[in-house]
């Protein structure tokens, strides 16, 4: 499903392995032939234009807000969504996404309240989950595995 269309919606960067993980999956997807965007609010994207300063692992970087107009007015689409959310907002994001794209979703569900999230999704999604804050490693290996399913 090579030059799929990849939509990394990132909310709050509160917890620090979302940044780590969007770099990493975004450079994966980016190898693997995907067409990447990774949205968010000025806060992500600062810090990921400091952590990657010269676009080597994130391309393409893009306001939220605007990214979710565009959808709702039929000017933008994606194949595939990888909504990140560690608190109600992000779900929240993750849902309106559901509702307007025709993307397939995958949640990646992270930090303390990671189980309570996972329960409270009702639209239909492939759900990443790990109840991790800093290290991000067990998150890493999950998104390693939709990796592979994705790429065959």
């Amino acid at each position: 499903m090579t030059s799929a269309k990849v939509l990394l919606l990132l909310g709050c960067p509160e917890v620090p392995i979302q940044t780590s993980i969007a770099l990493y999956l975004s450079h994966k997807l980016n190898k693997s032939g995907f067409d990447v965007t990774v949205a968010g609010n000025d806060a992500v994207i600062k810090l990921l234009k400091v952590s990657d300063f010269d676009g080597y692992y994130v391309k393409k970087m893009v306001n939220l807000d605007k990214t979710l107009e565009d959808i709702i007015e039929k000017r933008l689409d994606f194949d595939i969504c990888f909504a990140f959310m560690h608190n109600d907002s992000g779900m929240t994001f993750a849902a309106t996404m559901s509702a307007i794209s025709q993307a397939k979703m995958y949640s990646v569900i992270f930090g303390r309240n990671a189980e309570a999230l996972e329960e409270a999704i009702e639209f239909d999604c492939v759900k990443i989950v790990a109840k991790d804050v800093h290290n991000p490693t067990r998150l890493k290996n999950k998104l390693d595995k939709v990796m592979e399913e994705i790429v065959k």
